[in-house]
C-alpha cells in the first residue's frame, strides 16, 4: 500500500510539472537591430528569410543575434555558416534564420 501511494505521488508530481512546462508562455524575442540581406533592411528580424536564388547573398548582421545560414530553402537542410553580430558576410546557402 505504501509503495502504491508513493508511486501515485511521484506520478502526480511529474504530471503537474509537465502541465506547468507546457502552459508557460515562450520567451522568444526578435533580434534587436537591423539585418540587411542584399541591402534590404529588416528591423528587429525574427524567423526564416530566403536568400538569393542564383547567387550568394550579402548579409550584414547589425543585430544582437547570430544569423544562421541554411543549405536549403525554408531553413531546412544543414547550417552552412553563422554570421555573428556586427559582421558582414556572403551567405552561402538558400535561407537564413535569426531569433
Amino acid at each position: 500500500m505504501r509503495v502504491t501511494r508513493r508511486a501515485g505521488k511521484v506520478l502526480g508530481a511529474c504530471a503537474a510539472a509537465a502541465v506547468l512546462a507546457l502552459a508557460a508562455p515562450g520567451t522568444a524575442q526578435a533580434a534587436q537591430g537591423v539585418l540587411f540581406i542584399d541591402r534590404a533592411p529588416h528591423q528587429d528580424p525574427s524567423g526564416c528569410f530566403p536568400l538569393g536564388d542564383f547567387a550568394p547573398s550579402e548579409v550584414a548582421n547589425h543585430t544582437d543575434g547570430v544569423a544562421w545560414v541554411w543549405s536549403g530553402p525554408n531553413c531546412d537542410g544543414r547550417v552552412t555558416q553563422a554570421i555573428l553580430p556586427g559582421r558582414i558576410a556572403i551567405g552561402h546557402g538558400m535561407s537564413l534564420f535569426i531569433e
